[in-house]
């Protein structure tokens, strides 16, 4: 789904009670961030898009789309969900998954699951020294800089291995199936479309390449790049230069990235 609005249009709640699906939500201080601690007058922005509200879901549900519930509580296999989990999650008295780090200030869902969608981004790195670089893609619905990656099809049967290598392939063209990578991580991610009871978690890994290769943008890349990458300041220089915005929250996978070249 790429429904993205600017930050100037991430307006208060319609009439419907709905708000732009990349509404801040409201503010959360962190010591009431926790689900443990009581916090009555708690009212989250719900960012649920038309498309995964209960009067549509009753008429379709979209292809990208792997519940078909309006609510989470509706959902059947919640302990084989948390016993896969990349990060480990409760469930609150009504049968709804809770966000692992606690409130974020929305409500409802942007993603195709309750709960946590597992993704998978592999970050290619090419070269060494001056002339190391990373290869970064343009997404649709953000128009920032990102890790190539994507959700991991869980539902039929994918691994994230197998999903690092089909999102490289499919977004910039590069098949890696003989390359090894180096996982470096299973982390929570603070994407755009995260909310209370909806987030994504990560594997991320480290493909390196002697040199770099041509990478054709598809799928949901509007454009693939190397940039430098000899720091991650210096590759927000780089894609800054490019008039570009490097997409925050791959940010500290990019450093964990850098920190492994690093050893």
């Amino acid at each position: 789904m790429n429904e993205t609005r600017s930050t100037a249009d991430a307006a208060a709640p319609g009439p419907d009670g709905y708000a732009p699906v990349d509404h801040p939500g409201v503010t959360v201080p962190e010591d009431l961030r926790r689900w443990s601690v009581n916090w009555p007058a708690y009212t989250p922005v719900d960012i649920t898009p038309p498309e995964l509200r209960a009067e549509a879901l009753a008429r379709h549900v979209p292809d990208w789309a792997t519940d078909g519930y309006a609510t989470p509580d509706l959902v059947r296999d919640w302990e084989q969900r948390q016993a896969v989990a990349l990060v480990p999650f409760q469930l609150d008295k009504r049968g709804w998954p809770l966000h692992p780090q606690g409130r974020t200030g929305r409500t409802g869902r942007n993603l195709g699951k309750w709960g946590e969608s597992a993704a998978a981004d592999p970050i290619v790195v090419a070269g060494s020294g001056d002339e190391r670089r990373v290869l970064l893609i343009t997404r649709d619905d953000i128009e920032q800089e990102a890790i190539p990656g994507g959700m991991v099809d869980v539902h039929l049967g994918e691994t994230a291995p197998k999903a690092l290598v089909r999102e490289l392939l499919e977004e910039t063209g590069l098949d890696l199936r003989q390359h090894t990578a180096v996982i470096l991580g299973q982390d929570l991610v603070d994407d755009w479309r995260n909310t209370d009871y909806a987030w994504v978690a990560s594997t991320s890994a480290l493909y390196q390449l002697p040199a770099t290769v041509t990478a054709v943008a598809a799928d949901d890349a509007l454009d693939a790049n190397w940039y430098p990458f000899g720091s991650l300041d210096q590759l927000e220089d780089a894609v800054a230069a490019a008039g570009r915005t490097l997409y925050a929250a791959h940010r500290p996978l990019l450093q964990r990235a850098l920190d492994h070249l690093a050893k």
